[in-house]
């Protein structure tokens, strides 16, 4: 998995080709070159969702499923 900073790197260059594409390249190219931007911010929103801690009662729950707070009842 690639790193927070080398990910924010490769989208600003990324952003630096893409704009480089759209000023000389084709319609396509430029296309191209947005969407490589695309993937790569998606890829940082979806770490950076991994990266989010649990709720302290999952966190409780988790190292403590048999507590009474953990019991789950199905109808």
């Amino acid at each position: 998995m690639i790193g927070a900073q080398d990910l924010s790197a490769s989208i600003e260059e990324a952003v630096g080709e893409a704009e480089e594409a759209c000023d000389g390249g084709t319609t396509a190219d430029c296309a191209a070159a947005w969407d490589t931007v695309e993937e790569l911010s998606a890829e940082a929103a979806h770490q950076k969702a991994r990266e989010t801690k649990k709720d302290p009662m999952e966190e409780f729950c988790d190292e403590s499923p048999d507590a009474d707070e953990c019991r789950v009842y199905e109808d």
